[in-house]
């Protein structure tokens, strides 16, 4: 009696034992079962849907880092231009300063002297072409009779299809009262000149930092380029070498690759243009083989110096033979000439180039049509070396 008493207690306190009335019955483990998936269900749920809202979190972030490195890169636009275009005129000057190390010249020497070369050069530029375009501008209104009469044709020409236009729609404006209508003043030259001229001035204070930073750019080349490798981990420096390597490649041949085209643009140019007897061709030639590099608005712009200057001497086929030389030319060059001269190294699909061209001119206006390629070349080639962004550096190729 004494041991029967005592049992019930004794399996009160065995682990894991419970009451019959608290034990959970199993059936061949159904009910412990759907009990175990009705405890574990909401877990589930409550693990997706915190992995769902930390997905989401990350992607905002991303987007908005994104947006706050296009703010950023809009409003530092004059400063990060400055540096960029100082890059591209550094890579131009390198091969000079290289070769004056290799005859034994210092390196800072041969960077001064590159440097000042580049200055007078630049300087003796723009006063040839500045002079050319003011006595292009002053014999301009000697061919505006010319230029009236041509315009006078198409106003007439446009006038016909506005008649014809209002003879099948009725104009919705008969029978009412005239509008009053107030006339201002235009803005007088001085008034758009002080208007500009805090823009102009911060320019100017721009241009003037592009020769120190080239020649610093020249003098701590090798510094900078190594100091740029140690910046990444040591596991990663030969990545990163090979990186910066590829994209000094890549620059050094957009460049070299865009003064050839130029030249042969500018050359053909020339040589129609005098053939044809536009005044100032020498001048004009250059200026529309070079401008024809700009993707885009290059054919447009080339096109108005020499139908401004030819109208006068030139008549109906001659405007043809303009029309045909600088529109074959833009197509030659951009289809033919710069991929096989430029495409090898940078490799882009023209897709990726439009819209790069489309976003850095909404950017940085016209310099972004000129950095826009060196800049998705230099992306691409980041995105090869990097794992999680190969994927769309091989978008971004042919």
């Amino acid at each position: 009696m004494p041991l029967e008493s005592s049992s019930a207690p004794v399996a009160a306190t065995i682990p894991g034992s419970l009451p019959e009335e608290l034990s959970i019955p199993s059936q061949d483990g159904k009910e412990a079962k759907s009990a175990n998936d009705q405890l574990s269900t909401p877990n589930i749920e409550e693990a997706e849907i915190l992995q769902a809202s930390i997905k989401a979190g990350s992607v905002a972030q991303i987007v908005v880092a994104v947006i706050a490195v296009i703010g950023l890169v809009y409003l530092l636009k004059l400063v990060i231009v400055t540096t960029l275009f100082s890059i591209l005129l550094a890579f131009v000057l390198e091969p000079f300063v290289s070769r004056l190390v290799r005859i034994g010249i210092p390196r800072g020497a041969g960077a001064l002297l590159a440097v000042v070369l580049m200055v007078g050069l630049a300087g003796g530029l723009t006063y040839f072409f500045y002079s050319r375009a003011i006595d292009f501008a002053t014999h301009l209104p000697k061919y505006s009779g010319k230029i009236r009469s041509a315009l006078a044709d198409l106003r007439a020409q446009t006038s016909k299809i506005e008649e014809g236009t209002r003879s099948v729609i009725a104009d919705p404006s008969a029978g009412k009262p005239p509008l009053a209508v107030e006339v201002r003043e235009a803005p007088a030259l001085s008034r758009l000149i002080s208007a500009g001229r805090g823009t102009l001035g911060e320019v100017l204070l721009a241009v003037s930092f592009i020769p120190f930073l080239v020649y610093f750019m020249l003098t701590w080349k090798d510094h900078a380029h190594s100091s740029t490798v140690r910046l990444f981990p040591k596991e990663h420096r030969l990545i990163a070498y090979r990186t910066v390597g590829r994209i000094s490649t890549m620059i050094r041949s957009f460049i070299a690759g865009n003064v050839l085209v130029g030249l042969v643009s500018a050359v053909i140019s020339t040589i129609v243009f005098w053939r044809l007897g536009i005044p100032y061709f020498y001048f004009l030639g250059v200026i529309s083989g070079f401008v024809s590099l700009i993707p885009y608005l290059g054919v447009f712009l080339a096109l108005f110096p020499p139908l401004a200057a030819g109208a006068a001497v030139v008549d109906k086929t001659g405007v043809g033979v303009i029309l045909l030389t600088v529109v074959g030319l833009h197509l030659l060059s951009m289809n033919v000439l710069y991929p096989k001269i430029v495409g090898k190294r940078l490799r882009l699909n023209p897709l990726a180039v439009t819209l790069s061209l489309l976003f850095w001119a909404w950017i940085w206006g016209a310099m972004g049509l000129i950095l826009a390629v060196p800049l998705v070349g230099a992306t691409k080639i980041v995105c090869d070396y990097i794992d999680p962004l190969r994927g769309f550096g091989a978008w971004l190729g042919d």
